[in-house]
């Protein structure tokens, strides 16, 4: 699905990332950890085609970053649900329009997806708030919104970017319960975090493996969870 073989990522004449090799297949759940400013967003970005390796090759579902067309990554974006850390809203428009944005934009606003739309939002705890307005929500309404948006087009991937950062703990293990569930139906999942504790919640709930950024590089930090 998402293949690292020796990539590295600079910015600003400074190495952010090296020497990563990494396979994401379907189905693995990991944690993504590592001190601030480690470079755990901008690994994000490699593994979903926001950004292109300075060096080595980055491959998304047999394609080459730097072969795709823009039509490939619209194509490949689909396949790929991402859960910002700064989730933005359009703050006009009530939630449940906010949520279904991919769908409006893909133009497969059909019934079938309206009734999808419905039923995510029952999934997230949030049908009682379709019609609020972005700056009505809470907190935890925000992720889980965030997440219902990131899974309306039904991905492959979900990769989530600190997604319990700004959220008490009740709520950490209500988000996390959720993306252990999209994992139990199939879907790859990988949460960027630096919450050891979250991490610790998840061990006997999902086989998880922890990744840590340290030094430039992506280590596996150590056995499976």
């Amino acid at each position: 699905m998402i293949e690292l073989n020796n990539v590295a990522y600079s910015y600003g004449g400074g190495e952010l990332l090296s020497e990563i090799d990494l396979s994401i297949q379907p189905g693995d759940f990991y944690f993504l950890t590592g001190p601030s400013g480690a470079g755990k967003t901008t690994f994000l970005k490699l593994c979903y085609g926001e950004l292109t390796p300075t060096a080595g090759h980055a491959s998304l579902f047999g394609q080459d970053i730097r072969t795709m067309t823009r039509d490939d990554h619209a194509m490949t974006r689909r396949r790929i649900g991402v859960v910002h850390q700064d989730c933005h809203f359009l703050d006009h428009l009530p939630l449940a329009d906010n949520v279904a944005l991919p769908l409006t934009v893909s133009d497969r606003n059909d019934l079938e997806q309206v009734a999808n739309l419905k039923e995510l939002l029952t999934w997230v705890g949030l049908k009682e708030r379709a019609k609020a307005l972005p700056p009505e929500l809470s907190g935890g309404e925000r992720q889980r919104a965030a997440l219902a948006r990131a899974v309306i087009m039904s991905p492959d991937i979900v990769l989530a970017d600190e997604p319990t950062g700004n959220v008490d703990w009740e709520m950490s293990q209500r988000l996390l319960q959720l993306l252990i569930e999209l994992n139990k139906m199939g879907k790859t999942v990988m949460i960027a975090t630096h919450d050891m504790n979250l991490i610790r919640a998840a061990k006997s709930k999902v086989q998880a493996r922890v990744l840590r950024i340290a030094n430039r590089r992506v280590q596996l930090a150590g056995a499976d969870l």
